[in-house]
């Protein structure tokens, strides 16, 4: 247990944050990062969306809270984001990319720890900001979203030792593939919806003569 959530595997998560190159080059070469911890990072970023959608403040929120399933949201996080590392690591393995697929999930999860930083100050901030000074809550969601994009696409150019160019354009196809991949699951699905409404229609057919 120690080998996955030891004082040290949840510090190098701050450790990222401040030197993102070096530490996501340990993830991929020394091992110094954690699956588990990846997944509670997704979890908690998961939960920080979800929050602000029931908890932010009138000001900079819409949403009727009680329309929000925690569940179901939580479930379209987890689903996007192994969709993207499932198609990153099916792009990559195509074009050399030396990172493995748990090297993806822990870049991912990890990059996603900015929005969980800035996530809950901008929840309790949008709670108290009045109509003219929502801006002040933009700029911290800005402030989250961005880092986390910076540390995503350093985390994938590092882990697969990339150039820049060449991890913009396998995020590109990364994006394509994961087209692909719903395309396919929804035809898949369609398929087998019909082939059980026929195999229905048929027994139907011969219980009801029978």
């Amino acid at each position: 247990m120690n080998k996955y959530f030891s004082v040290e595997k949840f510090r190098y998560t701050f450790y990222l944050l401040s030197h993102p190159l070096d530490g996501f080059y340990e993830i991929r070469h020394r091992e110094r990062g954690s699956v588990p911890i990846a997944l509670i990072i997704v979890f908690l970023c998961g939960l920080t969306y979800t929050l602000n959608r029931i908890w932010a403040g009138f000001v900079v929120n819409d949403v009727n809270p009680r329309t929000v399933d925690l569940f179901s949201e939580m479930q379209g996080i987890f689903v996007i984001f192994f969709l993207f590392c499932v198609g990153n690591w099916s792009v990559t393995c195509l074009m050399n990319g030396e990172g493995r697929f748990k090297d993806i999930v822990m870049a991912v999860g990890y990059s996603l720890m900015p929005m969980i930083l800035c996530g809950i100050p901008a929840i309790i901030l949008s709670r108290f900001i009045a109509s003219d000074e929502e801006a002040f809550y933009y700029l911290i969601v800005f402030i989250g979203t961005a880092w986390t994009v910076i540390m995503m696409l350093l985390g994938i150019m590092t882990i697969h030792n990339y150039s820049l160019g060449k991890t913009l354009v396998t995020l590109f196809l990364t994006i394509i593939s994961i087209l692909i991949i719903l395309f396919v699951y929804m035809m898949l699905s369609t398929l087998l919806d019909q082939v059980f409404m026929f195999l229905r229609s048929i027994y139907l057919e011969l219980l009801f003569r029978g």
